[in-house]
């Protein structure tokens, strides 16, 4: 189980949709990173299925190969740069296939991109896929074609996502693009923009959606799902020049929530990701009063230590989000947490490297994902700090976050058995085709066996009996 606890930056995942019968050519599409590429691709999937493209699963059979990228670590950027040299042989065997690179490599790479992969003849960046179309045009032309131009009113509000692959149940809702928090060992800012809300209104004509086509739980998302603020005008940083009735009539964060809880009563909501020095009280409210809204907030910290938070432009300090943790406890008891953490940022002593593992065990977090530092070429880490701790030392510490997080785990597991929880099933089990796999409101993931009449979208009760060090074990209560 150990790799769950190392990187949550999925490796690429390609997607097919149901075909439009009148569209005559074909998209492959690879996804890597965060969920807000995968959620991306859904709107480029809708776009070019309006201009002819049907997804298909097989590369060899593509006219257009199009591989969404992450930037947030070096070994990221390296699994692409991999998979395209893969399909050197493919262009060779078929001279018109068009290859494209979208997304935050697209963004912090630019023409770079199509000077040093020769294959290479699309570079997009995440705010311009409604150019795609003219895009295509250039390179069906002869032409290499490039539009990375960021953008401050992006949202892509009016796009109906085409749902790529999944399961039916579970679904992503974009709230918010970008990020304005600057912290120092992040490129977001610089392959993603600046914040910006979509208008809540659209959001919840999604959830609808959505509710209506069978889906059960939902995830709204964002850089820093926290921030969102929607006045009807730009980025939130502008908001101090928004008029009066503006300002009366914007909806925050936890308002958006109260609106989507109310307007889909049934539907599970979930959201991610979360910022300390945004997150309010208000949202952990709003969470205890609806049960629709899962018990479980994804809370990135990054170190324990002060002198390392401040390093990082986090905006926070250790005892800040530890009152944050205690009084999130208060208001939703039954609440969990997961983090982030980089070990071996520039400067870190074995001293910082202590006050990490102490806020883990202070915290409790259910699970993590934690990385050794590498640096990001264009953050302001890279541009004035040293990364000076060896890399035999950053194997180490995160060796040891690594099996602190995995006895925290298994503890908090632990908490969760001799009680009933409500599991929606998502699938079936990848160890047993006898059995199905859900997560219940805390995110921990069940499994069980399956009851004649039990299918892919029901809400079960399940009583725990057992758990391994990630996994729930339980039966279907009669």
């Amino acid at each position: 189980m150990q790799e769950k606890y190392i990187d949550e930056t999925k490796q690429g995942e390609a997607f097919a949709i149901a075909e439009r019968p009148e569209n005559g050519k074909k998209l492959f599409l690879e996804s890597y990173g965060c969920q807000m590429n995968f959620s991306d691709s859904e709107i480029v999937a809708s776009i070019l299925n309006e201009q002819g493209y049907n997804t298909t699963l097989k590369q060899e059979e593509a006219d257009l190969i199009l591989l969404n990228t992450c930037s947030i670590r070096e070994k990221a950027e390296q699994t692409v740069r991999m998979r395209l040299a893969q399909f050197k042989n493919l262009k060779k065997e078929k001279p018109n296939l068009t290859v494209g690179v979208l997304g935050c490599m697209a963004e912090r790479l630019k023409t770079k991109f199509l000077e040093e992969e020769q294959l290479v003849d699309l570079v997009v960046g995440p705010d311009a896929y409604r150019d795609l179309p003219n895009l295509l045009k250039e390179t069906d032309d002869g032409r290499d074609a490039i539009n990375v131009i960021l953008s401050k009113e992006e949202t892509y509000a009016d796009i109906n996502p085409v749902r790529l692959g999944g399961n039916g149940v579970t679904a992503f809702v974009t709230i918010t693009r970008g990020c304005d928090n600057m912290c120092t060992f992040c490129v977001v800012p610089f392959t993603r923009g600046r914040e910006r809300s979509r208008d809540p209104h659209s959001i919840i004509e999604e959830c609808l959606d959505l509710w209506n086509n069978g889906y059960k739980e939902i995830t709204l998302l964002g850089q820093n799902v926290d921030s969102y603020l929607w006045y009807g005008g730009g980025p939130k940083k502008d908001f101090a020049k928004a008029t009066e009735m503006q300002k009366l009539t914007a909806v925050n964060f936890a308002q958006l929530m109260e609106m989507v809880a109310t307007a889909v009563p049934n539907m599970r909501i979930r959201f991610s990701t979360s910022n300390p020095q945004d997150m309010s009280l208000d949202v952990f409210r709003v969470m205890a009063k609806h049960n629709n809204i899962c018990k479980y907030v994804h809370l990135p910290v990054q170190s324990g230590s002060d002198r390392i938070l401040d390093l990082m432009n986090r905006q926070h300090t250790r005892q800040e989000y530890l009152d944050l943790i205690r009084k999130a406890k208060e208001i939703v008891p039954d609440i969990s947490f997961s983090q982030d953490m980089i070990v071996g940022f520039c400067t870190e002593t074995e001293e910082d490297h202590q006050d990490t593992l102490s806020l883990m065990r202070e915290v409790e977090y259910d699970y993590g994902y934690m990385f050794a530092y590498s640096e990001r070429p264009g953050t302001p880490a890279h541009k004035k700090m040293e990364d000076d701790i060896p890399a035999d030392v950053k194997q180490r510490r995160l060796a040891e976050v690594i099996a602190l997080q995995g006895e925290l785990s298994k503890k908090r597991m632990a908490s969760y058995v001799g009680r009933v929880h409500e599991i929606l099933i998502e699938g079936v089990s990848k160890k047993n085709k006898n059995q199905w796999k859900g997560r219940n409101s805390q995110n921990a993931v069940c499994v069980f066996d399956m009851l004649e009449g039990q299918k892919i979208g029901d809400l079960v009760s399940v009583f725990v009996h057992g758990n391994t060090q990630g996994t729930l074990l339980g039966e279907t209560v009669l």
